[in-house]
């Protein structure tokens, strides 16, 4: 997996209205902690941030603090600001590449699908899913094979895979599927006919015309 490097100030502790002061500045409050180390508090640039929330992508963060440290960590929990969308609070997890680490890896699909060939229609539903592998075994995605997907047919999570990595995703997580052309028109077919009446009905006012 690819790395990232973040650098991070140092901060104290603070109420509400001065971690305010800080995202006024331009900087987003941050947690460190995980591997049994006492929790760290400090603060990261928003627009260097955006290097690693703002894409599908996930990245090993090198972080180094302004107290002459560097960790080797992961994103583990982002709060968002609910109208303006930008982040509001980062939990960084110190991690150990001798241990399995836990992350959100992008799902690519690769192949053009036999049911597609017959007229259906592809959907990709799922683009990421949780893993969990040493580090060294990470990948920047996992890529799945659709070629032999056929109508009505669906890969789900428990279907797939991988050397030296546990999906951790639950196992019914549909990641793709592949429908016929008439189960996508069903639902709008079956709008178009009048309350009160069925299919039945109608199919029966045709015959008498």
């Amino acid at each position: 997996m690819k790395h990232f490097e973040l650098s991070g100030t140092i901060r104290k502790k603070g109420n509400k209205s001065a971690l305010n002061a800080l995202r006024k500045q331009g900087l987003v409050p941050c947690n460190l902690y995980g591997g049994g180390m006492e929790n760290i508090l400090f603060t990261v640039d928003a627009k260097e941030l955006k290097g690693v929330t703002d894409t599908p992508a996930s990245y090993i963060i090198d972080l180094s603090l302004s107290n002459g440290k560097k960790y080797t960590t992961v994103l583990h929990e982002l709060q968002w600001h609910p109208v303006k969308d930008n982040c509001l609070h980062v939990d960084f997890l110190n991690v150990d590449e001798k241990k399995p680490i836990s992350i959100v890896v992008p799902v690519i699909t690769e192949g053009h699908p036999i049911g597609v060939q017959k007229g259906g229609k592809f959907f990709h539903i799922t683009k990421s899913l949780r893993i969990c592998a040493l580090m060294k075994d990470l990948p920047d995605n996992l890529v799945i094979n659709v070629s032999q997907l056929d109508i009505d047919k669906r890969i789900v999570a428990g279907d797939l895979k991988f050397d030296n990595i546990t999906i951790t995703s639950p196992k019914s997580t549909i990641i793709c599927t592949v429908k016929s052309t008439r189960q996508i028109a069903a639902p709008v077919e079956a709008a178009e006919i009048p309350e009160g009446e069925t299919a039945e009905d109608e199919a029966g006012e045709e015959a008498k015309e």
